[in-house]
């Protein structure tokens, strides 16, 4: 029997729903501030909270610096997060694998 997916396009389809996902779930996330965020106000330490080197940079505050839009800002930023994400995990995985990791069939050993 034929399967539906192989195992490539699996993972492309999984990428790609993967980062749909991220892009629309991220447009909805709350504009209240994070469980980091809101425990330094509660313990009253926020106003010791400093800028660091990448403040200015171009997904800064969860954001695509340049969209004025601020759901598709935030969209893109999630999607961009999942991309590199992705990206950093397969470049991992393929830095770690076996050599010949398929047995000499091609279908694994």
């Amino acid at each position: 029997m034929r399967r539906l997916l192989s195992g490539r396009r699996l993972w492309l389809v999984a990428a790609l729903v993967t980062l749909v996902l991220a892009a629309v779930a991220g447009s909805f996330a709350s504009s209240e501030p994070d469980g980091l965020e809101r425990t330094a106000t509660d313990q009253g330490f926020d106003d010791t909270a400093e800028q660091h080197d990448l403040a200015d940079g171009p997904l800064a505050d969860y954001r695509v610096d340049g969209v004025d839009d601020d759901r598709l800002s935030v969209g893109l930023a999630g999607a961009a997060g999942v991309a590199v994400t992705l990206a950093v995990g397969a470049g991992l995985f393929w830095l770690v694998r076996k050599p010949g990791g398929r047995g000499s069939d091609g279908h694994g050993a």
